[in-house]
C-alpha cells in the first residue's frame, strides 16, 4: 500500500519537475556574495539546487532538535535492560532460597505500534 502511495506521489512530482527544468532552461548570472564570484548557471538549476539544500538543511536541524529526544530513549532502554536483568537475578536468588524452582517470566506484551 505505501508502496503504491509512494507512486502515485512520486511520479506527479517529477513529472512537474521534468516540466519545469524543459521551461526554464535559460542562463541566469548568480552573484555569490559576499565572495567576489559570480557564476552563470540554468535557471531550473539554480532553483532546484535550492530547494535540495533547504531539504537538507530543515532535515539537518530536525535531526539535530531530536538528539535529546534520541539520548533520552537510549538512556530508558539501558535502564529498562539493567531492571529486566536485575529482576532475574532476584527472581533466581528468591528460587534458591525458597527452594522452589522459579515460575517461568512472563512474556512482554506484543507493541501495537509496530516498533
Amino acid at each position: 500500500m505505501s508502496r503504491l502511495l509512494s507512486w502515485i506521489i512520486m511520479v506527479p512530482v517529477a513529472l512537474a519537475v521534468i516540466s519545469f527544468a524543459v521551461n526554464n532552461r535559460a542562463a541566469v548570472e548568480v552573484d555569490l556574495w559576499p565572495v567576489p564570484y559570480t557564476v552563470e548557471a540554468p535557471m531550473f538549476a539554480v532553483v532546484l539546487a535550492s530547494l535540495v539544500g533547504g531539504v537538507v538543511v530543515g532535515g539537518l536541524i530536525a535531526w539535530l532538535s531530536g538528539g535529546r529526544a534520541r539520548h533520552r530513549a537510549r538512556a530508558n532502554a539501558k535502564r529498562a535492560a539493567a531492571a529486566e536483568q536485575e529482576l532475574s537475578t532476584l527472581r533466581q536468588r528468591l528460587g534458591d532460597i525458597t527452594g522452589e524452582r522459579p515460575a517461568a517470566e512472563p512474556a512482554l506484551p506484543a507493541r501495537q505500534d509496530g516498533l
